[in-house]
């Protein structure tokens, strides 16, 4: 129990490694007749510790390795995947790929991206701070995070747990354009599920923290204290009725409303036709006042990379500027479909960014609270009701309700709806206070108008 994390996997030492197996794969798929191939290769260990009620529950080692592979005969295509990296298995699968390939139909849009477009340099994006912890250091932080939040109020009555988690790995992919990409990463994080109880109502919330460098980590008694503060604060919630009125998303679901658009123009859906964003770039979404960028190469964030699934250089660009939607979110191949160009998101987005270009329209969540007078500040969302076809938007939610710009009392099984066109061309406000624990960097949003059904 005293031996460090680190000794579970050094990904620096398997790099050379992976990328040299990445390039006998691609050897192999030419030997067995693949005109193309290209593969993605991942390897990940970590630690997982957990506690609940002071007592520990488990202890988790993990390695996975994981090799999928990609072979193009002429333009059908064929893929297989194995966690075997032996010379025998890796054989079987690049056979099991071709063979897939020839009873595949005729594709005129799939393919490798363009030789020429592969990346060239690979900027180093300082993603690899490894967490030198080692079990029962573990343990005690996790213990330290829950004990925090038990104390922090005799409303606090039961917990769900705390757990403390560091991974690392490597990721590379290559294909037979010559090109094979990679990089080492690590990932932290410390968490806390707290249950409390007043007048035979119960209540529970949590908190988190994530970064890829420990030390950049909230501590475990501020973790466990904000898991039992919102526990609590939810606690003697009360119904609200139907009406129509603002609504204000906090951060930790503020990214959710994003996610939303940004699925409705990903390239999948616009070829598919199944997005209500179809035919809309160079249309106005949101605000003028609004912008929606990404910087896939900031360091150390996590969303950061220097290269996308297709082996293009990722760049930074502006999804939406001044409201208007500049991009869809392409890779090579939906990029082909829709007679577009790939914007280097062949697997998605990396560190996107939502931002006013006016000071107005961005400030903290108490002016936004005054801003607007009666209302939902909406903290948790329950449910899928979200389609994507045609923006409808219809979700549980819980919060606190707000009058005479102050929060009154929180509210519980409520439902907020509308549909996002007319939601996000109603963003009246952004907070500063934004969430940076993940891809989707916003601060909260302010909707001047959604439907809520409540009693």
């Amino acid at each position: 129990m005293g031996e460090s994390s680190n000794t579970v996997l050094d990904p620096r030492d398997e790099e050379a490694r992976l990328k040299a197996l990445a390039s006998e794969i691609i050897d192999e798929a030419a030997r067995q007749g693949a005109d193309a191939c290209e593969v993605g290769i991942s390897l990940d260990a970590g630690l997982t510790t957990s506690v609940r009620m002071g007592d520990v529950e488990t202890v988790e080692f993990n390695r996975d390795q994981g090799l999928g592979i990609s072979v193009y005969l002429g333009q059908r295509k064929g893929s297989a995947s194995t966690s075997d990296a032996s010379p025998r298995a890796i054989r079987e699968t690049v056979r099991a790929a071709c063979d897939i390939a020839r009873y595949a139909s005729e594709d005129p849009f799939a393919g490798l991206a363009d030789a020429t477009l592969m990346a060239k340099s690979l900027p180093d994006l300082d993603l690899y701070h490894p967490w030198d912890i080692t079990p029962q250091q573990a343990i005690e932080l996790a213990l330290q995070c829950e004990d925090a939040g038990r104390s922090f109020d005799r409303k606090i009555v039961n917990s769900d747990g705390a757990s403390v988690s560091t991974h690392q790995g490597c990721r590379v992919y290559g294909n037979s354009h010559g090109f094979i990409g990679s990089y080492v990463s690590s990932r932290h994080s410390l968490s806390a599920v707290l249950i409390g109880m007043h007048n035979a109502e119960m209540q529970r919330d949590y908190w988190y923290t994530v970064h890829r460098d420990a030390n950049e980590l909230e501590s475990a008694a501020a973790v466990g204290k904000e898991a039992a503060r919102r526990t609590v604060s939810r606690l003697d919630a009360r119904k609200v009725g139907t009406t129509e009125v603002p609504v204000l998303f906090a951060p930790e679901v503020a990214s959710g409303l994003i996610s939303h658009f940004l699925g409705a123009i990903s390239g999948g859906s616009i070829y598919r036709q199944a997005s209500f964003l179809i035919d809309h770039l160079g249309r106005q979404i949101f605000p003028e006042w609004m912008r929606i960028h990404e910087q896939p190469l900031l360091k150390n964030l996590l969303g950061s990379a220097s290269f996308d699934n297709d082996g293009l250089a990722t760049r930074a660009k502006d999804f939406v500027s001044d409201g208007v939607l500049q991009h869809y979110i392409l890779g090579t191949y939906s990029a082909r479909k829709l007679g577009m160009e790939s914007t280097a998101n062949a697997g998605g987005v990396n560190n996107l960014f939502v931002q006013s270009t006016e000071e107005q329209h961005c400030v903290e969540q108490k002016a936004l609270v005054q801003q607007m007078g009666s209302g939902l500040l909406v903290t948790e969302l329950m449910g899928h009701g979200v389609n994507t076809v045609t923006g409808d938007y219809s979700r549980g939610a819980s919060g606190f309700w707000v009058e005479n710009g102050e929060i009154q009392f929180p509210v519980s099984e409520v439902t907020i709806a509308g549909n996002l066109k007319d939601i996000y061309g109603n963003i009246v406000a952004l907070g500063n206070d934004v969430d940076k624990r993940g891809n989707i960097q916003t601060g909260s949003i302010l909707v001047s108008n959604m439907k809520l059904a409540g009693q």
